[in-house]
């Protein structure tokens, strides 16, 4: 399964990469259906891109308890966390570091656009997340040698 291959994006093979035995805290629960209803722009913009696999196929939960956070975006087949910061993470620098040392500290990978470029320069977004994606994913074949 470690080298399974989930999905193509510009010709390159990405592989699986899901991280198991996530730590969660059950408390958190309550507020989740709160923050979906919030209904923030930037994130249903995003949810509207790659909900039901429509970006490459690849699965996307929204509003993911993981430990004693609430990620905005994870697909749990490649162990991505996709964060949208807004003017709520103004002033949380170290809040927002230590939190995603936790995530990182767990084997995953956490992708952060802002707010603005997703209202902005959505299609830019997109492709960064692709090349992220690509870059941390991608099954890279080394060059072939050519028989003279």
């Amino acid at each position: 399964m470690e080298n399974e291959i989930l999905t193509h994006i510009s010709g390159i093979a990405i592989r699986r990469n899901f991280v198991e035995n996530l730590p969660y805290n059950p408390e958190l629960k309550k507020l989740l259906s709160g923050k979906r209803k919030a209904g923030i722009l930037n994130e249903v913009l995003f949810w509207k891109q790659v909900r039901a696999r429509s970006f490459h196929k690849i699965d996307f939960d929204r509003q993911r308890i993981i430990g004693n956070y609430i990620v905005d975006f994870y697909v749990k087949t490649l162990g991505l966390v996709v964060e949208i910061d807004g003017n709520s993470h103004d002033y949380k620098e170290e809040y927002d570091e230590i939190r995603q040392k936790f995530l990182e500290n767990l084997g995953l990978k956490v992708f952060r656009i802002t707010d603005f470029d997703v209202k902005h320069h959505f299609s830019f977004v997109m492709k960064d997340l692709e090349d992220y994606i690509i870059h941390n994913f991608g099954i890279h074949e080394p060059p072939r040698l050519q028989k003279l």
